[in-house]
């Protein structure tokens, strides 16, 4: 027999079934590998037109075509194309996929470990103490900080914002958690606390802020893509990406704590580990995203509950497909943001606000009789 089946005879025949009914509701796995095919498709077309949209006509053709070494007649007109497109909306679309995948992804893992739907970087505080870390470094950077800028270079804000979002997230856990158990409504009052406590400082700071700093932090209210470069993705990009591969390795880990700490241990799962390595993942992700797109919320609890829908909980798919959704949703939103009110730009915190506040409130009414609310 094997290890999982003895665990649940002898724990009795109402947890034998309680894991049985978790195994057949997340067994959709061939629906999941369609539709993680289907969302790549799908993040590799919003990709390209996000390349195309702009303001400005620049023909993506015709930058091809001068990599390729076919220069058109017009040698000014594909100058321009080749940096309005390689130097602004490149990078800008990278970016947006980099950070809608780490937000989407951070509130998959953060729902799992604590084992509740409404747990998102934004709606917890977590984001906000990211803000609050990295605007520590630009309005003190010349000052108190300045041997942090000396040390690390351009490393140092998403350094800084990783720091304030590792720590908003373990004093956020250490509140809500009693007894291997986490309280929801805990969890959302701490999470509105700590996020009303590190803006309140933000908000100081903002206040003592020179000039030049006050333009630095406009952008870090409602979110936006607008500065986007490669030396932001060189400074986030590779923190995103070690977080995005280290999560895979936690899916089984995280659905056995769906069961509950106590049953995810008797199955031989390292819990204590696997919350450590959750929490420092979901950290450095939504700490590199705020350092270099500011707030921009709602993408980690809109993305996971449109995929549970359809493939059902069992991480090691809707890992995957979180990272893919939540990149193509950032780059669409992005889209719109750049093209809604041309050619001036709307922040992109408000469309994902519009939309995901709704949501946000449709999952509160629907699950509350489960959550205890």
């Amino acid at each position: 027999m094997p290890p999982s089946e003895a665990i649940d005879g002898a724990r009795g025949p109402a947890f034998a079934a309680r894991i049985t009914h978790a195994r057949q509701k997340g067994d959709r796995s061939g629906l999941a590998r369609m539709l993680i095919a289907a969302l790549a498709v799908l993040a590799a077309v919003t990709f390209a037109a996000s390349i195309m949209t702009g303001a400005a006509d620049a023909s993506l053709g015709n930058v091809l075509g001068w990599l390729a070494g076919q220069t058109p007649a017009d040698q000014a007109l594909s100058m321009r194309d080749r940096i309005i497109i390689l130097d602004i909306r490149l990078p800008r679309a990278v970016l947006g996929m980099l950070v809608g995948a780490a937000l989407a992804v951070s509130g998959v893992v953060m729902q799992g470990l604590f084992r509740n739907p409404l747990a998102d970087p934004g709606l917890v505080g977590v984001s906000s103490g990211a803000s609050l870390g990295a605007v520590l470094l630009i309005v003190l950077g010349s000052t108190t900080f300045g041997p942090v800028f000396a040390l690390f270079g351009f490393y140092a804000l998403p350094l800084g914002a990783f720091c304030g979002g590792f720590a908003t997230t373990m004093l956020l856990y250490r509140i809500s958690t009693r007894s291997g158990r986490t309280s929801v409504a805990t969890m959302l009052l701490a999470g509105i606390a700590l996020g009303a406590l590190a803006n309140a400082v933000t908000g100081v700071l903002v206040f003592v802020a020179d000039d030049k700093q006050l333009r630095d932090l406009t952008f870090w209210g409602l979110g936006s893509l607008a500065g986007a470069n490669w030396t932001k993705i060189f400074a986030a990009g590779p923190i995103i990406l070690l977080s995005l591969g280290v999560v895979p390795f936690l899916a089984r880990g995280l659905n056995a704590v769906t069961l509950g700490e106590a049953a995810a241990f008797h199955m031989g799962v390292p819990v204590q580990r696997l919350k450590n390595i959750a929490i420092f993942s979901v950290a450095a992700a939504t700490g590199a995203s705020v350092a270099v797109s500011g707030g921009i919320g709602f993408v980690g609890i809109v993305v996971p509950h449109l995929l549970r829908l359809v493939i059902g909980p069992d991480h090691r798919y809707l890992l995957p497909a979180s990272a893919l959704l939540g990149g193509t949703m950032l780059i669409f939103a992005d889209m719109l943001a750049r093209t809604i009110v041309s050619p001036a730009e709307l922040p992109i915190g408000i469309i994902t606000a519009f939309v995901g506040a709704p949501f946000f409130l449709w999952v509160l009414l629907r699950g509350r009789s489960n959550m205890g609310l």
